[in-house]
């Protein structure tokens, strides 16, 4: 598997940064979370997204707007793995939403 920075527009857009702390439990978990990024690929208004785990897991979804953001939340399958992840997944976890008016870098 190839890691890369997601493809983002100019700005502004908007970012999720999901932060969480992993239970023992794995059933299923890989699985869904492969499924929940090939999902979120299909919503309109996704624009790329980022992930890293250790003991602290952070993965940060980039959208067009509030509203694509709005609709992905509500998400019949997504909504069934953000109940799966309180019930088994995760010991603690926190999401926040910000808007991205700057971004710097560069990539070889």
């Amino acid at each position: 598997m190839k890691f890369m920075l997601a493809k983002t527009p100019q700005p502004p857009y908007y970012a999720v940064v999901f932060s969480s702390v992993r239970t023992s439990v794995d059933d299923g978990y890989v699985e869904m979370a492969e499924r929940m990024v090939e999902l979120a690929e299909q919503q309109e208004g996704f624009l790329g997204v980022e992930s890293a785990r250790n003991i602290l897991g952070i993965t940060v979804s980039y959208w067009q707007n509030l509203e694509s953001i709005e609709k992905w939340h509500r998400n019949v399958e997504h909504r069934l793995a953000q109940q799966y992840g309180r019930e088994k997944w995760y010991a603690a976890f926190k999401t926040r939403i910000a808007l991205v008016e700057r971004e710097h870098g560069f990539e070889k």
